[in-house]
């Protein structure tokens, strides 16, 4: 293992989120998949699973859909699911559908994360909780690229790109990255992972649990995938949360630039913390001391690397550790290290020891292999939504955001392998459908790295009055259970289990 790697493996998962038929969108024929509906035979789950959820006992199961939904009858592949099953028959109304986010995020253990982390019992009374790995993931037709920690792409988010050079030395690495996605795909799996066939799959799997209608609850990317389903089936949608949301069914360029201004906005809230805690820690007595000891340090090691550890690592470790407050001692630790000159083991102890276990997406600290997490994420990113092109327009988006978001700008719009992506969009995004029933709550923070308060905002004038948006004065990523806003959890409670939807779009103060 090269020198770093721990350190870059640390930051990988960190930031990882951290979504064909040709022409119009097509669902399917009305029952279509009814005739087939089959049934879901429950089991033990895999050990690892069991493990995870312990002391909650999940099942575990499988429904088959099309691997290709424009040729049904063609190939299947197996999707795993996973149910926290209501025990009060009278309680009960249905099945609630979970997604932890990513796009690559396991979700099989999620109702028992959800459960062992305190939601509220009247919610599991009321719900069946079905947890899965979407198409692509884990137990469900993975797939994988081949990436290695070692190798020179082991993040979903690009690096930071100091300059011009930076942008086209990037270009040249993740085109070979695309090329090699394409060339390992032996069983041509990646070009229908899609967040619309995901949304297909929810519907296969509503049907095979026997239910006419299923309610749904996801959290940052997952966000994308309920907008989407709630878009594509609105008659077979029932109670819909949207936590955290990216701003449309869909992650874009413009989606992945908005992460700028997550830190930008999230940040100061670190800096406030860090400046009261300065006789402990050393990183400035005001926040704009502590936000010029990020400069400094990000500067000094864009110039002189410690053994793999550059500025743009520190930044990309910065960036993850900014999603919950709990991790802001650690982060601290880390500058401080830094600052007075620790070596490099010193470094990789402390991100591996402070790697980031709870991000508020609902993968716990056990996601699927980093390369199962990234192959994802690049395929139904890449294959969602048309990606420029040129690496001009990459240099150019970098330059704007290196001066407009001074932190992590130059990182965010960097280049992707989707400018390289070999694939054809086989469909369209799916198109918000503001013509439904009003059954979508929107949760937000107001501060939040990688799905900032924009999103949620985008998404309610998006679906206008069928939505409600719960705007919370909190920082960090993920809102209903992962935070600890009294007003958030309520009123989300409320509208699971006896269906009341604010009148009005709503704000929480902080608890």
């Amino acid at each position: 293992m090269t020198r770093g790697c721990g350190i870059r493996r640390s930051a990988a998962l960190a930031v990882a989120l951290g979504l064909g038929l040709s022409g119009s969108l097509v669902a399917g024929p009305a029952g279509a998949e009814e005739k087939e509906r089959p049934s879901v035979r429950w089991g033990t789950c895999p050990e690892d699973v069991a493990a995870e959820a312990a002391p909650v006992v999940l099942e575990c199961g499988t429904v088959p859909v099309p691997k290709d939904y424009a040729d049904p009858d063609g190939g299947r592949i197996e999707l795993m699911i996973s149910r926290l099953a209501s025990t009060d028959p009278d309680k009960r109304r249905g099945t609630l559908m979970l997604n932890p986010g990513g796009p690559g995020g396991s979700g099989l253990s999620q109702p028992a994360f959800l459960a062992n982390r305190g939601i509220p019992s009247e919610v599991l009374d009321t719900y069946d909780v079905i947890g899965m790995d979407t198409r692509g993931i884990g137990r469900s037709a993975p797939v994988a690229c081949g990436f290695t920690p070692e190798g020179p792409y082991f993040a979903n988010i690009p690096p930071y790109a100091v300059d011009d050079a930076a942008v086209t030395a990037r270009a040249k690495v993740v085109k070979k990255v695309a090329e090699q996605c394409a060339e390992r795909d032996k069983d041509g799996v990646l070009p229908h992972l899609t967040t619309a066939n995901t949304a297909r799959d929810l519907d296969r799997i509503r049907a095979a649990l026997g239910e006419e209608r299923t309610s749904f609850l996801g959290y940052s990317y997952g966000t994308a995938l309920g907008a989407a389903y709630a878009s594509m089936f609105p008659e077979r949608s029932d109670r819909i949360v949207l936590d955290s949301n990216i701003g449309d069914t869909h992650l874009d360029r413009d989606g992945m630039r908005r992460f700028a201004l997550g830190v930008e906005q999230t940040f100061p809230d670190f800096a406030r913390w860090a400046a009261a805690r300065h006789d402990s820690y050393g990183l400035g007595r005001t926040p704009a001391e502590v936000r010029r000891t990020y400069f400094t340090l990000a500067e000094r090691l864009d110039e002189k690397p410690v053994d793999g550890f550059d500025g743009g690592m520190l930044r990309q470790i910065t960036f993850s550790f900014l999603f919950k407050e709990v991790q802001y001692s650690k982060l601290a630790q880390l500058w401080q290290t830094m600052k007075s000159g620790g070596d490099a083991k010193d470094l990789r102890t402390l991100v591996a020891r402070s790697g980031p276990a709870d991000q508020g997406d609902g993968t716990a600290d056990t996601p699927p292999s980093l390369d199962n997490q990234l192959s994802v994420f690049l395929a139904v990113s890449c294959n969602d939504v048309k990606w420029p092109t040129s690496v001009d327009t990459y240099r150019k988006g970098v330059a704007e955001d290196r001066a407009r978001y001074p932190m992590f700008g130059a990182a965010a719009a960097n280049i992707l392998p989707c400018a390289f992506w070999p694939y054809a969009r086989a469909e369209k995004p799916v198109a918000i459908d503001d013509d439904g029933p009003r059954n979508i709550l929107l949760v937000q923070n107001l501060r939040d790295v990688p799905t900032p308060h924009v999103g949620g905002k985008l998404l309610r004038q998006k679906f206008a009055d069928r939505s409600r948006l719960v705007s919370v004065d909190d920082s960090g990523h993920g809102v209903y259970v992962y935070g600890d806003n009294p007003c958030a959890l309520n009123t989300t409670t409320r509208y699971l289990v006896d269906g009341k939807m604010p009148k009005t779009d709503a704000f929480c103060p902080a608890g």
